[in-house]
């Protein structure tokens, strides 16, 4: 998994300024898996929330977890326009990192 393997706060959407979800996991590639099979019932399979928009890594887990909650604190537009800088498009950025 190489680069990939380090712990990431996510954005995920339904569609283009959608509904938004941000998690945090050391696995990614699983994590957005989870979501896009809809294997967990909740908010994200309610929504159909399965693409990956944005994400930052971290070595430490406690980095990373502190920096998913002040972006879950943050207003809609300060997320929006986070995805916006590196993504203006929205794509999906899942593939990237799978290959």
């Amino acid at each position: 998994m190489g680069e990939y393997g380090k712990y990431a706060v996510y954005i995920l959407a339904s569609r283009k300024y959608g509904a938004l979800y941000i998690g945090v996991t050391g696995n990614l590639l699983g994590r957005v898996v989870t979501h896009r099979e809809e294997w967990l019932k909740g908010f994200t399979s309610r929504y159909h929330i399965h693409s990956l928009v944005y994400f930052e890594q971290f070595d430490a887990p406690g980095d990373a977890i502190v920096r998913e909650k002040q972006l879950k604190k943050w207003r809609r537009a300060w997320k929006i326009d986070l995805i916006e800088k590196t993504n203006p498009e929205w794509n999906d950025l899942f593939d990237g990192i799978v290959y």
